[in-house]
C-alpha cells in the first residue's frame, strides 16, 4: 500500500531528524501540547461525542468516553512525562579491559514504534508523548470506535511539533479505516517499523502476535491472581480484593482468580466471598468451598481457571499452601500480575521470588498494574515478554542500548 509505505518513509526521516534535537525542545512540544488539550477541549469532546454516537460496541464505552476529568488526567500525565530526565545517551555501564579497550553501554532510541489499539483515546496521547520523550517516532492505528477523537488528538500533537520546528511526522495517525491496513502493517512494514505494540482485546493481540513480522511488545491476557495466605489480615484482604476485582472490571489488571489457603476458608474465605457477592460480583467456586456454602454457589470448571472475564465475575479456589498457589498460577496464569496477601514476610518472599509474573505484588491490589501508578506518567502497554521490557512500558523501557568501544589504534592478536 502506497499510503502506508509513505507513512513509514516519513517516520524514518522524522526519526533521523530527532537524533540531533535538543531535549529541551521535546519538552516544549509536550508543554505546548498540554496547553492545546485545554484550549481545544470543546473540540476534543465534540469529536468524542460523535464517536460515542457511532459506536457499535457498547461494552467498550467505558474506555471510549472522555470528559473534563479524563482530559485533566491526561494533562497531568503529559506534565509528568515532560518532567522526566532525558533517557537517551545515558551510560548504563562502563569498564576498561586489560587490553586497554574502554567500553560503554549507552541508551539509544528504539526507532519507529507502531501501535495498534482499540477504543482508548488516551493511548494516542500516552504513546505520542512517551515515544517522543524517548527519541522515538510513532505510527498510530487506532480503532474505528474512537476514530474522530484520535484524529483530533494526533493533529493537536502534530501542531505542537510544527510550532517548535520539529518534523510533524514524529507522530502519524493512520486516517484510513480499511481493515487490510493492520495486515499490511504487520506483514510488509519491516523496513520502516522497529517494534509493534498491540493494545486491545484478546483477538487483536493474538492476531498481532501470530502474524507480525516485526518484534512485538505486549500481553495476550491479564489473567491476574490474588493468593490469600492463612496469615493474611482479613480486613486488609477484603479491602484489597474488592478493589482488585470491582474498581474497574474491564482492565487487564483486574483480579480474575482468587486463591485462598484451605486453613482459612471459614475465617477468611466465607466473609470475602460474601463481600464479593454483595458487591455485585458473580462468584464461581471449587467443590471444597461450595460445601461450606451448602452447595448453593456455582461450581467453577477448568475453563474458568483459564478465563479472563473482564466483567464482575471471579473464580475462587482453595489451595493447601503458597506452593500450591504458585503451581496453579504457573499452570493457568499469563505472566501479567499476581499478588499475595499475607502478614508472613517469609511466605511473601517465597511467592514474590517464585511467581513467574511481569509484576509480583505483596498486600497490593492488582489494579495498580499501570504505568501511571508506577510513576511512568503513562504507558504504551504492559509487556509479559520474558525478554525486556517487562511490565508497564514507559519512557525508560522505550530505549535500547549500544556499546561504544574506544581503543588506541587497537588490533586483535
Amino acid at each position: 500500500m502506497k499510503y502506508l509505505k509513505n507513512t513509514g518513509k516519513n517516520a524514518k526521516e522524522a526519526q533521523k531528524s530527532l537524533s540531533s534535537v535538543n531535549h529541551k525542545k521535546i519538552n516544549l512540544v509536550l508543554k505546548d501540547f498540554n496547553k492545546l488539550l485545554l484550549k481545544e477541549k470543546k473540540k476534543i469532546l465534540s469529536a468524542n461525542k460523535r464517536d460515542i454516537k457511532k459506536s457499535k460496541n457498547k461494552k467498550l464505552l467505558d474506555r471510549l468516553i472522555l470528559d473534563d476529568k479524563k482530559i485533566d488526567e491526561i494533562r497531568k500525565s503529559i506534565k509528568q512525562i515532560e518532567k522526566f530526565k532525558n533517557p537517551l545517551n545515558r551510560i548504563l555501564e562502563q569498564w576498561k579491559r586489560p587490553n586497554g579497550l574502554r567500553i560503554k553501554k549507552v541508551t539509544t532510541p528504539i526507532g519507529v514504534i507502531g501501535v495498534i489499539y482499540e477504543s482508548r483515546p488516551n493511548v494516542t496521547v500516552d504513546v505520542a508523548a512517551l515515544c517522543l520523550k524517548s527519541g522515538n517516532c510513532s505510527i498510530l492505528r487506532g480503532g474505528s470506535d474512537a476514530f474522530e477523537t484520535n484524529k483530533v488528538l494526533a493533529n493537536l500533537f502534530r501542531k505542537s511539533l510544527q510550532k517548535n520546528k520539529l518534523n510533524k511526522n514524529c507522530v502519524q495517525f493512520i486516517e484510513k479505516k480499511d481493515k487490510k491496513i493492520v495486515n499490511y502493517l504487520l506483514s510488509s512494514m519491516t523496513n520502516f517499523i522497529d517494534v509493534i505494540i498491540p493494545r486491545g482485546g484478546k483477538n487483536l493481540v493474538k492476531k498481532v502476535q501470530k502474524f507480525s513480522k516485526v518484534q512485538v511488545i505486549g500481553h495476550l491476557e491479564g489473567l491476574c491472581h490474588i493468593y490469600v495466605d492463612k496469615d493474611a489480615n482479613l480486613s486488609a484482604a477484603k479491602k484489597i480484593i474488592i478493589n482488585a476485582k470491582m474498581r474497574r472490571t474491564s482492565i487487564c489488571g483486574a483480579l480474575e482468580t482468587l486463591l485462598i489457603h484451605s486453613k482459612c476458608l471459614k475465617s477468611h474465605g466465607v466473609p470475602i466471598i460474601k463481600k464479593l457477592i454483595s458487591s455485585g460480583c458473580e462468584v464461581l467456586v471449587d467443590k471444597k468451598i461450595n460445601k461450606i456454602f451448602k452447595n448453593k454457589l456455582e461450581l467453577a470448571k477448568k475453563i474458568d481457571w483459564e478465563t479472563e472475564y473482564l466483567s464482575p465475575k471471579v473464580s475462587v479456589k482453595s489451595v493447601s499452601s503458597v506452593h500450591d498457589a504458585l503451581d496453579h498460577i504457573s499452570k493457568y496464569g499469563t505472566m501479567h500480575t499476581d499478588s499475595i496477601i499475607s502478614r508472613n514476610f517469609k511466605t511473601a518472599k517465597v511467592f514474590l521470588s517464585r511467581v513467574n509474573s511481569a509484576i509480583a505484588m505483596h498486600n497490593v491490589s492488582t489494579q495498580f498494574a499501570d504505568g501511571g501508578e508506577f510513576g511512568f506518567g503513562g504507558e504504551v502497554g504492559i509487556s509479559t515478554n520474558k525478554l525486556p521490557p517487562r511490565g508497564p512500558v514507559g519512557v525508560d523501557q522505550l530505549t535500547s542500548y549500544k556499546y561504544i568501544v574506544v581503543g588506541k589504534n587497537s588490533v586483535r592478536s
